[in-house]
């Protein structure tokens, strides 16, 4: 993982932060992004455990709302762009709306981009960024208890469980690390 252009907690009205992988680019979204990601959001299937399927103006609103996130807490969700084709194949970041539980990492991808470890690569970039240029002392992951795939990324992650809570009405596990924990485990 290298952070580029990174200067953490400060919202100002350009972001160039991305992080870069073996094989993935995490970046800020774009315009451009829109089709890639109103398909995923419009996907049941990935949407199963996210809430309902959005039509393409509420994705477009959700990924404004991403930006958004950046501009108020100075960090977010990245779009996830594979290296080798320069595809959109989903959103990995930090996440913390107004009222949450705590600190999140997060993911979503594309359902054709599913079963390649992709999730699990991008996660641990963010991971890496949230304790080590942002400095949190800890990081959850938000889960439904039927989602045995992201249970999976959060537990390679390092984190485990710690709690059950209802946000909105949905039961959610909360799976979470500390940065001492997670410091060697790089």
């Amino acid at each position: 993982m290298r952070p580029q252009n990174s200067a953490p907690g400060k919202a100002s009205g350009v972001f160039s932060r991305h992080l870069e992988t073996e094989r993935l680019v995490l970046r800020m979204f774009r315009e451009s992004d829109l089709d890639a990601y109103a398909e995923m959001c419009a996907d049941g299937e990935v949407m199963r455990y996210l809430g309902k399927p959005m039509s393409r103006a509420e994705a477009w609103r959700h990924m404004a709302m991403v930006l958004g996130h950046w501009q108020l807490r100075g960090f977010g969700l990245w779009a996830v762009e594979e290296r080798a084709t320069g595809a959109m194949v989903g959103r990995v970041g930090c996440w913390q709306p107004e009222g949450w539980p705590g600190e999140e990492i997060g993911w979503t991808l594309r359902r054709c981009y599913w079963g390649r470890g992709i999730a699990l690569e991008a996660a641990r970039a963010a991971l890496g960024y949230a304790f080590l240029e942002l400095r949190w002392p800890r990081a959850i992951s938000l889960i439904d208890p039927a989602n045995a795939a992201s249970i999976r990324v959060a537990e390679k992650l390092g984190e485990r469980l710690q709690d059950r809570l209802e946000i909105g009405g949905i039961e959610l596990l909360v799976y979470s690390v500390l940065r001492e924990e997670w410091q060697p485990m790089r």
